[in-house]
């Protein structure tokens, strides 16, 4: 009789235990001052590493730097001289 009433025991505290390991905080980001990010465009704050010819908030202007780098910059068959 006693062992069943200590195996009981262990089990049940088993069973807690495992399921408080279960439970999941909620994990929301509305406090602890989370920074949203601006768009590409916005630009880098005036640094040193800004492409030339490239004005900051300008959505526009940020595509034609994509489109003139993706074509000049990453195009090996334009980049090389060679003909595809």
């Amino acid at each position: 009789m006693m062992k069943t009433t200590t195996m009981f025991r262990l089990l049940t505290l088993t069973a807690v235990l495992g399921l408080a390991a279960c439970g999941e905080q909620p994990q929301d980001m509305t406090g602890g001052g989370v920074k949203q990010d601006d768009a590409p465009f916005q630009g880098v704050g005036g640094s040193q590493y800004a492409q030339a010819g490239w004005k900051a908030g300008d959505k526009g202007s940020w595509e034609q730097q994509l489109k003139s780098r993706a074509q000049y910059g990453q195009n090996d068959y334009t980049r090389m001289g060679a003909k595809p």
